[in-house]
């Protein structure tokens, strides 16, 4: 941990302190090599608040909610991109939607936790159009959470640099995705009768969950890395409880359910089928 010469003070005591917080709050286990990479994001927000000291800072992290979750959104990682993993959307094309078809399944429940900016919930969405999903199901709902409020009003607007096709391929672009004209030159965004299927929620996965119907699929992906191992098998267990008999579980190529996991059984390339 580098404690030398700072602009600001972020002591070994206010380290400790960020540590214990974030994983109060988000279950996120920051090791002492993190110290730089928080002192950057802390740095900006001290800057922010026109003040010198994080026990300054902490004061106003302790009084104020808001604070608190912008505090949160300031430490929170939030990477990702369309496609992300492919066989994950393959597998929801060629195996899910044809199964969920010969169960005569009228209504489709999806829940993307953890959407970050929203690239992954319409990456299904427009995967679920592609597999002609809308023709098959009275109703498809996606419901996306996320903790981070910032990337969550990205996600609801689904405004996207145009750079951002070189993720999309090109088989998904028609009919899913649009160009800007005008003031959004520049610009794509999610068709309008994909992005109306999708309901944005800020959500702790922490907490309670408010929903009251199960899932057809989960897609918790690049997630879970962040969390220790305690918190980690905790929400494998909700993530069962909250899937339907048969349902399927997504995660991160880096992720898994555990050695010892009895819930579900795994079918390769990190996709789960709960037993």
């Amino acid at each position: 941990m580098n404690l030398g010469k700072q602009e600001f003070e972020l002591t070994e005591k206010d380290f400790k302190f960020v540590q214990w917080f974030i994983h109060k709050n988000a279950g996120i286990h920051l090791t002492d090599q993190k110290y730089a990479m928080v002192y950057g994001r802390v740095s900006r927000k001290m800057r922010e608040k026109k003040v010198g000291r994080f026990a300054d800072y902490r004061k106003m992290i302790e009084h104020s909610k808001s604070e608190q979750i912008a505090f949160v959104n300031a430490l929170t990682t939030n990477k990702t991109s369309f496609f992300r993993e492919q066989h994950h959307f393959d597998y929801l094309e060629k195996t899910l939607v044809p199964k969920w078809v010969n169960q005569r399944k009228q209504e489709v429940r999806i829940w993307s936790a953890g959407c970050s900016t929203g690239e992954e919930p319409y990456s299904y969405m427009a995967a679920l159009n592609h597999a002609n999903a809308f023709e098959h199901f009275s109703k498809v709902a996606l419901l996306a959470t996320d903790l981070d409020t910032n990337v969550l009003a990205h996600a609801k607007a689904g405004v996207y640099d145009e750079e951002a096709i070189d993720s999309i391929p090109k088989s998904y672009l028609k009919g899913n995705f649009v160009k800007g004209k005008g003031e959004f030159l520049g610009k794509i965004k999610c068709a309008v009768k994909l992005q109306q299927q999708v309901v944005f929620k800020q959500l702790n996965l922490l907490e309670s969950w408010p929903m009251t119907k199960k899932f057809d699929l989960i897609s918790c992906r690049n997630v879970m890395i962040y969390f220790d191992k305690e918190t980690q098998k905790l929400l494998i267990d909700r993530f069962c409880q909250q899937l339907n008999e048969g349902g399927s579980l997504f995660i991160g190529h880096s992720e898994s359910v555990g050695a010892d996991c009895q819930q579900f059984e795994h079918l390769g390339n990190t996709i789960y089928l709960k037993l």
